[in-house]
């Protein structure tokens, strides 16, 4: 059962989730929960403008307040991802990669991962968006801080608050879509096949359940967020592929290099970036690991399930991180095939000039030869003189080209 949320989305959304169903209060809890626990959603202006009364929450749900070296990592928009803890509380700041409408101004003295605003190369690289989004995980209390403009807030909110489908029905709506049906609808319905099953695996009432715990539910909304990178990958790939082809061209002159070069920068940020989300991830797994195993058997079977949901999203991430040094090796690979076609051309080029002036060394002596200032030459005060030496060129040349032809010295390399 689910309840309709009676407040509208703010910047700060606070939900009740319980095992069965899930409330969006109208305003900042002043207690602990009876059952289950609290989502504090909120942005990061308004988790800097609502700190004091946000602390004071924390204090009454949770016991105590958050450390400030962590509450500046918060509300730093530059810092990478990583993962810190206390003996109360989780940290985890996570940086989304995700496509905007248009660039984000660069603020004064951003680091270089703010320089990702101001890149060029193609448009859905300058369009990727790489703000943190903060996660502070308490026994019944999870506070996460998100950037003014991230949906992820929103769209995982409207998940959750969401009547349930049932799985099995689902399910069966997803494989009907390619059964009995022609070969191109079916291929056609591919992509939003695959689209759904990945909607049913971060969907929070998937199987039936809720998110059981803050640490649950923060695995599960860093699962969405890498998950929207994986949505950008089709695009990205479609155009990289094209500065590919444009590299590739035997007979155009490429000359956008700036444009290129600030490509494979990016692709290179985006993979530290990447490196550091896996570091984070792997970190708070370890911490898992550490762990002391509860008493009942349910709490160990959450517990174990918190373990897998925490692997499946480290093996999401590392997905994300093949995916981005793949392209930007396919980067580097076209441009050292650029220079390789270049080199080719330069070649062939070479051998064809090196090929005619080869024919012409023998025709240059002939010439040279009755050239000449002796009175008496052989052929010179003859009729006929004239054409033999030209008939004799004439063959020289032609049996050179036949030559040069049969050992492809004239040939120019295959375009294929």
């Amino acid at each position: 059962m689910t309840d309709t949320p009676s407040a509208a989305a703010g910047a700060i959304r606070v939900f009740h989730i319980e095992p069965g169903s899930v409330r969006e209060l109208p305003e900042l809890p002043a207690a602990p929960p009876a059952r289950g626990f609290f989502w504090i959603a909120c942005t990061r202006p308004a988790f800097g403008a609502s700190l004091p009364r946000l602390q004071t929450v924390l204090q009454a749900t949770a016991g105590l307040q958050l450390v400030d070296l962590h509450v500046s990592d918060l509300l730093n928009a530059q810092l990478p991802s990583h993962y810190d803890y206390t003996s109360q509380y989780d940290v985890l700041v996570f940086r989304r990669l995700t496509a905007t409408q248009c660039a984000t101004a660069v603020p004064p003295g951003a680091g270089q991962a703010a320089a990702l605003d101001s890149r060029g190369g193609p448009p859905v690289l300058r369009r990727i968006d790489t703000s943190p989004v903060g996660f502070a995980v308490f026994d019944q209390v999870l506070l996460t801080v998100h950037p003014e403009d991230c949906t992820v807030r929103d769209a995982f909110a409207a998940r959750l608050l969401a009547p349930p489908q049932p799985v099995a029905a689902a399910s069966a709506s997803a494989g009907s879509m390619g059964l009995h049906q022609p070969p191109g609808l079916a291929a056609s319905q591919a992509g939003a096949s695959e689209t759904a099953a990945r909607d049913l695996r971060n969907a929070p009432v998937a199987n039936g359940r809720l998110p059981a715990s803050p640490a649950d539910l923060m695995l599960r909304v860093v699962n969405l967020i890498v998950d929207n990178y994986l949505d950008l990958r089709r695009e990205l790939s479609r155009q990289l592929d094209h500065w590919q082809a444009e590299l590739l061209k035997p007979r155009a002159r490429f000359a956008n290099w700036s444009a290129l070069l600030d490509a494979r920068l990016t692709l290179h940020q985006l993979d530290e970036i990447c490196e550091d989300q896996r570091a984070a991830v792997q970190d708070w797994v370890d911490t898992l690991e550490t762990w002391t195993p509860p008493d009942t058997m349910a709490a160990l079977r959450e517990l174990d399930l918190l373990k897998v949901r925490s692997r499946d999203v480290l093996e999401h991430i590392e997905r994300v991180v093949h995916h981005v040094r793949r392209l930007e090796q396919s980067t580097e690979t076209a441009v050292q095939m650029h220079f390789s076609v270049q080199s080719n051309r330069t070649n062939d080029i070479m051998r064809t000039l090196t090929a005619l002036t080869a024919v012409f060394l023998p025709l240059n002596l002939i010439a040279g030869i009755f050239g000449m200032n002796f009175e008496f030459i052989p052929l010179v005060h003859k009729q006929d003189g004239f054409w033999w030496a030209m008939g004799s060129m004439t063959v020289i040349a032609v049996a050179l080209i036949a030559l040069f032809w049969r050992k492809r010295y004239l040939a120019r390399t295959g375009q294929h």
